[in-house]
């Protein structure tokens, strides 16, 4: 493995969650963190290369689900986990379907699982970056071929 730190925004109303998550992971990982969506989305946008989004269901301003729902279209790619500290199996299910979740943990959280669901995540989030960056090849590729058969073509 590389020496890349990977990047994660970790999303928490509870200043002591955010105080403790970038204690416990701050020298694995690059830890960024945010006390509301708000803020969480003005990190994203000032660090567009966040690999993962962590972030507590039970919120405030506006739950875990609605933030993750909010940053789809804007950014895409971090991986989503999902942390509460309540057993819903309402919000679970509208994670996954509305927030594109990957993960859903529960809290308190255990740091090896914690740990576990980043290596996951991460692997995830460079198998799709790779697919991506071989299907912009596959079209550049297409394009080439139809522009030398057009020409063929033509002469």
């Amino acid at each position: 493995m590389t020496d890349h730190k990977i990047k994660i925004l970790y999303v928490d109303d509870e200043e002591n969650n955010l105080f403790s998550f970038k204690a416990t992971f701050r020298l694995k990982y690059q830890i960024f963190t945010a006390i509301n969506g708000t803020k969480a989305t003005q990190i994203l946008d000032e660090n567009p290369d966040i690999e993962i989004v962590f972030t507590d269901q039970r919120m405030p301003e506006m739950t875990g689900v609605e933030f993750l729902e909010s940053i789809l279209e804007k950014h895409p790619d971090p991986i989503r986990i999902l942390l509460t500290g309540y057993a819903d199996l309402s919000a679970s299910i509208d994670a996954v379907n509305r927030g594109k979740i990957f993960h859903y943990l529960s809290k308190p959280w255990n740091e090896e699982e914690l740990h576990m669901a980043i290596e996951r995540a991460y692997a995830v989030f460079k198998e799709r970056k790779e697919e991506k960056e071989l299907n912009k090849k596959l079209i550049h590729t297409a394009d080439q071929m139809e522009f030398m058969l057009r020409q063929k073509l033509l002469s």
